[in-house]
């Protein structure tokens, strides 16, 4: 291996709080989170003060609603994220126990299963305040980028959710057997720094389009249009990232080596990209439904 980036020297805790004789660890996944729903929640309060932003110079709801909709979004996405992972990843460990689902301390979250869980949860509270669905969704549609983005970099801090091996001179070399276990690589193994791809997709690509269309070309007067652009945008990313991203554990195999959760001959997609297509026919038919409705 001529050419590879060193690890950093980064830990997942930030800093550890004394209480006595325990001490409290924040942990920069956790910062993620809190500070994605933070910013999240500012950028939909700046769209929300921007009536002529939005169809009919008319924001879907008042500031009074605001935290209320944050409660409902961070329920989804911690209940909807931890079940898509128990679901989709799990390998079945929650038929022999049940439990297992709420053991959120024990890690593994699902972006696909907290999409879920945003979905249902907007639903029930667009119903209960009588509020547009297509409005609400594109308010979220602002709001999510930035946490998806601050995510992946926490991923990447943690040292988790790693890509395949690569020759290539960014190739990064994570710590850990696992990550060092690279069939036919001699020595150090390098592997594509995948969290940052879905950064920068996700994320900063991602939610400039999206903020370039709601601030600057008015897509909000067309009400779902910007939910269907973020849709089909996360799909389409997540599915480009994961050719570079290394496969779950448990669907690798001698017999399946790339990690494929359907295999197509030599060819296949990973659980990532399975669950990833719906997402991208979703999003152009929210487009197209909202673009042709007059």
């Amino acid at each position: 291996m001529l050419l590879a980036i060193p690890f950093p020297d980064l830990s997942p805790v930030l800093v550890e709080i004394p209480l006595g004789p325990v001490s409290l660890p924040i942990r920069w996944y956790a910062l993620a989170y809190i500070v994605g729903f933070i910013v999240g929640y500012q950028l939909l309060r700046r769209a929300l003060d921007r009536p002529h932003l939005w169809k009919d110079d008319a924001a879907p709801f008042g500031r009074d609603r605001l935290e209320d909709l944050l409660t409902w979004m961070v329920a989804g996405v911690i209940l909807g994220g931890r079940m898509g992972y128990v679901f989709f990843y799990g390998d079945g460990q929650f038929l022999s126990d049940p439990l297992s689902i709420l053991r959120v301390w024990e890690g593994g979250m699902s972006f696909h299963g907290g999409f879920l869980g945003v979905v249902v949860a907007g639903a029930i509270f667009a119903r209960r305040n009588g509020i547009s669905p297509a409005k609400l969704a594109d308010g979220m549609a602002i709001a999510t980028p930035v946490g998806l983005g601050l995510g992946r970099i926490a991923n990447f801090i943690n040292a988790e959710l790693w890509g395949r091996p690569t020759d290539l001179p960014w190739g990064v070399i994570f710590p850990g057997t696992a990550a060092q276990t690279c069939p036919g690589v001699e020595g150090l193994c390098a592997r594509h720094p995948s969290q940052l791809y879905e950064a920068g997709l996700e994320g900063l690509a991602l939610g400039a389009l999206i903020f370039w269309l709601a601030f600057a070309r008015n897509w909000l007067k067309t009400p779902g249009a910007l939910a269907g652009v973020f849709v089909a945008g996360y799909g389409a990313s997540r599915f480009i990232v994961e050719f570079f991203r290394q496969a779950d554990g448990q669907f690798i195999s001698a017999d399946n080596p790339m990690g494929y959760a359907l295999s197509l001959g030599p060819l296949g997609v990973t659980m990532g990209q399975l669950l990833s297509l719906p997402m991208v026919a979703l999003g152009l038919a929210l487009l197209f439904l909202a673009r042709r409705r007059p």
